[in-house]
């Protein structure tokens, strides 16, 4: 058993429904990220994030380092450096996500819709679609760089409409003057409740 598969042996979570809690892990690990199926943590010490799936979704790990080994030379996205049964390792993305951008007033520019664009672009010619992308998935970073992540859903066959309401909301109403470039987190929280419920349309 080497380090990581042991590190991800330390996590132990407590399923109620649809809600995952965090009942142990070993010290080293600091938890940065939660989703619906898995957490990810920072192992102290290092550059990288160990991310833990849900017994229920340990499939997804293998699916995802697949994708990751084919985005392998794109800037856009970590490396991947290791993968078990049920965890990733990659590299720990330092920044803020879109969403904490939009909460905190932290201004987006153009340049890192069109890095964005890019990035997708690039993921496109693999052979890959580009699925699931939202604000909390892609991060600026402290170097005004671009960085997506969480790219499970990326060999998905449907057509996802969520980058393209994004982009198009951003250049409709983001970049108005009167647009507030800072937003309250319920305020975000209830937005993406609406959309995920398919009661905004798509903006075009």
């Amino acid at each position: 058993m080497n380090q990581y598969e042991h590190l991800a042996n330390s996590v132990v979570y407590s399923i109620r429904g649809t809600k995952a809690a965090l009942v142990h892990k070993d010290p080293s690990l600091k938890l940065v990220g939660e989703g619906r199926s898995a957490f990810a943590f920072r192992i102290n010490g290092t550059d990288l994030v160990l991310k833990v799936f849900f017994p229920q979704y340990e499939k997804i790990a293998a699916e995802e380092a697949g994708i990751y080994k084919e985005l392998a030379g794109n800037p856009f996205f970590p490396s991947l450096h290791e993968s078990g049964r049920n965890y990733l390792v990659m590299d720990y993305v330092r920044g803020m996500t879109l969403y904490q951008c939009l909460v905190n007033g932290m201004p987006i520019a153009a340049g890192h819709i069109e890095e964005v664009d890019y990035a997708l672009k690039l993921a496109k010619e693999k052979g890959l679609n580009p699925s699931d992308i939202h604000l909390r998935n892609i991060i600026i970073t402290p170097d005004d760089e671009v960085k997506l992540i969480d790219v499970a859903r990326f060999r998905q066959t449907k057509q996802c409409s969520q980058w393209e309401d994004l982009k198009n909301a951003f250049y409709k109403y983001y970049r108005h003057e009167r647009f507030p470039k800072k937003m309250p987190e319920p305020a975000m929280n209830l937005i993406a409740f609406f959309y995920k419920k398919g009661l905004f349309p798509s903006i075009t």
